[in-house]
């Protein structure tokens, strides 16, 4: 029987190496600041997309991040948007701007705004957006951050124009994370939505392979191999502070949370064959949910807790099937395609990410879960580890373009595609976090 994975492997070096793993190792570090920084490449051109016009903010100029330009990259690269030219104009929050100039521009949008340094250091960052078509001000706000705090500062404004324009939350001021290897070290980092402001949250001479983030956004659950077997450890991403949670015979891999972030589904080899587990994320005695003689893993929850969306063999290749979060009897999710992995599973509800290999390529598929309608997304044929934004209108996850690895995020459709391109060496198992509280 053809196994769906490699992670039962006993040996770290083959398991980052292959792309198809779900074990991992790391130890703890210091939170530190990256040295390699992203530039977020848009591509591709969306059916409906909204006109808007970001004038330059007054005194950006002056400060360390152009405010502007970052809320305008958020914005397209959510598919919902497209950048109207709005040079030749000098406005702020306070002015009252000719509509008619924006309409001649097309632009359907409009917004304004400020950047001044305060005397302890910090920065008054201001803004208001205007309702072209109509002739509303549709509002604005202010924030007073610190420096490091200024690009954090830039994705609250974009959150609050996608929702005021959109009607949908915004996903900006989100975080992902992201494994890496550069040479013999691997790095798990923590940064913003767009790849920009990561911190290496943790660092080891051994593999790191599937963070996966908790509802609250507070802690990193991933696998360790430091002890020279794979072991479930859950990590503070605020203090740096971590606990063994599985650490039982055989191998311990793919953590999932559950939504209220008390339980972990986890695959054990503890009585033989890999199968589902889940164990109180606190540690604790896990109990068996799966009793098959195949390979059950990579478990992952719905976002209403009720269902647990898994990967197995048991039909003699890798298929996604999904039973209660108690256990039972599986369903079969998946039938187009012999290998189907990596099921991420959106917050709605709606939609179910895949990798799907198709004539020795893997992709990213998306099924609609209500009807069963799958569609491939990407071109590429390295993809892996698929991920859903909060507010399930962008997937992001890891593949190939070119020779090198890169972070992407693409709309549903397909149709826009940005790219994180990064210079920290090869990039893996991207997770995106949960909705941050302001």
């Amino acid at each position: 029987m053809k196994k769906p994975l490699q992670e039962l492997s006993p040996t770290p070096s083959s398991s980052f190496l292959t792309r198809r793993i779900l074990v991992a190792a790391l130890a703890a570090s210091p939170l530190v600041p990256a040295f390699a920084q992203f530039r977020v490449e848009v591509s591709g051109v969306g059916l409906t997309q909204l006109p808007i016009a970001l004038v330059p903010f007054k005194g950006e100029d002056g400060a360390p991040q152009k405010i502007s330009a970052i809320v305008q990259a958020d914005l397209e690269r959510s598919g919902q948007f497209r950048g109207v030219d709005a040079s030749g104009q000098a406005l702020d929050e306070s002015s009252r701007p000719d509509l008619s100039l924006w309409r001649q521009r097309t632009a359907d949008s409009l917004v304004a705004g400020s950047v001044t340094r305060l005397g302890d250091g910090r920065f008054d960052v201001k803004f208001r957006l205007w309702d072209v078509v109509r002739g509303q001000d549709l509002g604005g706000q202010s924030y007073t951050v610190p420096q490091g705090d200024l690009r954090l500062a830039a994705h609250r404004i974009a959150d609050y124009v996608y929702e005021k324009l959109t009607g949908e939350k915004g996903i900006f001021s989100t975080r992902i994370t992201y494994v890496t290897k550069a040479g013999s070290r691997y790095n798990l980092w923590v940064a913003d939505a767009d790849g920009e402001n990561a911190q290496a949250a943790l660092a080891s001479p051994e593999p790191i392979i599937s963070p996966v983030w908790s509802a609250n956004g507070s802690q990193l659950a991933y696998v360790s191999f430091e002890s020279r077997k794979p072991v479930v450890y859950v990590h503070s991403v605020a203090s740096g502070q971590r606990r063994l949670v599985a650490n039982f015979k055989g191998s311990n891999s793919a953590p999932a949370w559950s939504p209220d972030g008390g339980t972990l589904a986890v695959t054990l080899s503890r009585d033989g064959g890999s199968q589902l587990y889940t164990i109180p994320s606190g540690g604790g005695e896990p109990r068996r949910l799966t009793q098959s003689n195949s390979i059950d893993t990579e478990p992952t929850y719905s976002a209403d807790g009720s269902t647990i969306y898994f990967v197995s063999d048991r039909g003699g290749a890798p298929q996604i099937y999904k039973m209660s979060a108690g256990g039972g009897n599986p369903t079969r999710v998946t039938f187009s395609g012999t290998y189907n992995i990596s099921p991420s599973v959106s917050a709605d509800g709606r939609w179910l990410a895949y990798i799907s290999r198709v004539g020795g390529a893997f992709k990213l598929h998306v099924m609609e879960l209500a009807t069963g309608n799958v569609a491939a997304l990407t071109d590429t044929t390295a993809d892996e580890n698929p991920s859903f934004a909060p507010n399930s209108k962008l997937i992001v996850y890891a593949t190939q373009l070119g020779g090198r690895e890169a972070l992407m995020t693409t709309t549903l459709d397909g149709k826009i595609k940005a790219r994180l391109a990064g210079q920290a060496g090869d990039i893996r198992e991207p997770d995106w976090g949960p909705f941050q509280k302001q």
